[in-house]
């Protein structure tokens, strides 16, 4: 765990921190809706304040679509720097 936290703020990782601020924000929605249905059980009503929850839904959102916009972007680059294979069958003579 120590050696993922230095890597995580080193720059020349390989760790893509939007995902790991998605999910850390993914896993805390979950756990409260864990909570919610226990307290649901018990009779009892869990009060969350409606703009924390939305912060972390924006958060979980917002940080899987970058990564994922990134991703695309990334991929569209390699594709236009002649990095993929085009013409690969050669004439024979």
């Amino acid at each position: 765990m120590k050696q993922f936290i230095k890597d995580l703020f080193n720059d020349n990782n390989t760790i893509n921190e939007k995902a790991v601020v998605g999910f850390i924000a993914f896993l805390m929605l979950v756990i409260a809706l864990i909570i919610d249905i226990i307290t649901g059980w018990s009779g009892k009503e869990l009060v969350i304040n409606q703009f924390i929850f939305d912060g972390f839904m924006v958060i979980t959102l917002g940080a899987f679509g970058i990564a994922s916009v990134d991703k695309w972007i990334n991929k569209t680059k390699d594709n236009n720097n002649g990095t993929t294979k085009e013409g690969s069958e050669g004439s024979e003579g």
